[in-house]
């Protein structure tokens, strides 16, 4: 692997310094609106207090530990990451919640199922691969929900880049990877009802830029 990276050519990989600082990028660059924003999509995946969360590429721990105040003391949150810094992040953040953990897992790699889980979040990570890629996580995910399990995922929704707000655009072409100039190209509520998931939705964010999926495993 280059640099000890699975893909050298995506930027969902954080590593060093900038995954140390991460959290911190984010606010920056949404102009300190970003806490209010993923409380706000979190709240809506109506998250029930014994729900079992499969958090897919968990980073820094931040949206585990936002879920974490939904759920009684029978719910759970398990976080698959890989990255030193962000693992390092995650347990320093989630220290005090006895009903959250982390797993080094890689989440495009299917993985063996335990328990089944009541939902899977996957947030700002998919756009970062290859499609066929993304093929596999969301093949791990249907693997790893229970029947009529809800996945949930946060990330670019589809728009024309071109008429994006200049300054936004100028920003995004320097920020993203080739990846993710072919996400916003997918039909991805088409896509995920290819591989299995029914009664597709969406909530949009940032007049549109940004939406959450969701989608139900049925038999």
């Amino acid at each position: 692997m280059e640099n000890n990276l699975y893909y050298p050519d995506s930027k969902v990989e954080v590593r060093g310094l900038e995954a140390k600082l991460y959290d911190k990028g984010l606010d920056i660059l949404t102009f300190g609106t970003y806490p209010f924003f993923i409380k706000h999509a979190i709240r809506s995946m109506n998250i029930k207090p014994f729900d079992r969360i499969l958090d897919m590429g968990a980073g820094t721990g931040r949206n585990a530990c936002i879920m974490r105040h939904f759920l009684s003391k029978k719910g759970e949150i398990v976080g698959w990451e890989i990255g030193k810094e962000m693992i390092e992040g995650f347990k320093k953040k989630c220290r005090h919640a006895a009903n959250v953990r982390l797993e080094k897992k890689r989440i495009d790699v299917l993985q063996p199922v335990d328990k089944l889980f009541d939902k899977v979040f996957i947030s700002f990570v998919i756009h970062g691969f290859p499609h066929n890629v993304r093929e596999i996580i969301v093949k791990n995910a249907w693997q790893q929900l229970k029947n009529g399990g809800e996945l949930f995922i946060l990330d670019y929704s589809e728009f024309e880049l071109e008429r994006m707000f200049p300054p936004l655009r100028f920003v995004f072409k320097r920020a993203e990877c080739s990846y993710a100039f072919d996400f916003l190209k997918r039909d991805f509520s088409a896509f995920l009802k290819e591989h299995g998931f029914t009664e597709v939705s969406s909530k949009l964010f940032y007049r549109g830029y940004i939406r959450l999926l969701k989608a139900i495993k049925h038999k």
